[in-house]
């Protein structure tokens, strides 16, 4: 992988993962199209560059976690159905799905209708849930549980937490912040059982590349995560559903011309 394909990846992972668009689709996209080649150095190179979007939130966020530790408890509780249903699954997902493109073009979607589809179902439905220091334990594992499904490739982890945290009667800004902290436990623990079962094998190169893609996530990321906090202070999630259909349809393009 050369500097180039590391900065644009890092970019391209920066962008997608806290926006409803699935990261994990985009990333894979982005890696056949440069070229990049399959393999170990590659497979850890996603992995890592994580790590530098997890920081960027865990930046924006640390005083609201400093000021209200009673948070970090309504996290561990979301993040316990994950950790259980994702350890299960891990094998299957990893080994059979995570390189299965017509599954993310079918998956990108439907998600992308669903998207719609419940956005014109929400707009008759009052939140009442309107600051995250009143989410419940139960509302905590219920989102934990629609996290769960993101580890289909497609989902989209942010997609799959909003959709939940809207359904049961979260404010936008409320669910989108809460989803911003539950990737902070989620990816963190992701990342290293990912890393843990990778071959390390790195020399001055390979690791200048994890620098500039972990850096771009970083930077990206932090952008990201501004953006999107601005964005829905005004407008709805349809934007991204019509995206998603868009993308699908560029997937499947793709696969039937290559």
């Amino acid at each position: 992988m050369d500097w180039l394909s590391a900065l644009i990846l890092g970019i391209v992972e920066g962008v997608s993962e806290f926006l409803p668009i699935s990261s994990t689709a985009h990333l894979r996209l982005f890696s056949q199209w440069l070229g990049v080649v399959n393999n170990d150095f590659s497979k850890s190179f996603d992995i890592f560059i994580q790590l530098g979007a997890i920081l960027a939130v865990f930046v924006v966020y640390l005083q609201t976690l400093w000021r209200r530790p009673r948070i970090i408890w309504k996290l561990a509780a979301a993040f316990v159905p994950t950790a259980i249903i994702g350890l299960a699954a891990y094998p299957v997902i990893k080994g059979q799905l995570m390189d299965s493109f017509w599954l993310m073009a079918v998956t990108i979607g439907l998600g992308g209708l669903f998207l719609l589809w419940f956005e014109r179902r929400y707009q008759f439905k009052q939140a009442t849930i309107k600051e995250v220091d009143q989410i419940t334990y139960k509302q905590a594992i219920l989102i934990g549980l629609c996290q769960s499904i993101a580890m289909i490739p497609g989902v989209s982890r942010s997609a799959a937490t909003i959709i939940g945290g809207l359904a049961i009667g979260l404010s936008r800004s409320v669910i989108v912040e809460f989803s911003f902290l539950l990737a902070l436990p989620t990816m963190l623990a992701a990342t290293g059982l990912d890393l843990l079962k990778s071959s390390w094998s790195l020399g001055r190169p390979e690791i200048i590349t994890l620098a500039i893609g972990s850096l771009a996530a970083f930077i990206t990321a932090w952008l990201s995560v501004k953006w999107l906090l601005n964005f829905i202070r005004q407008r709805d999630f349809r934007l991204f559903g019509w995206y998603r259909l868009a993308l699908a349809v560029i997937i499947v393009i793709y696969l039937l011309v290559r």
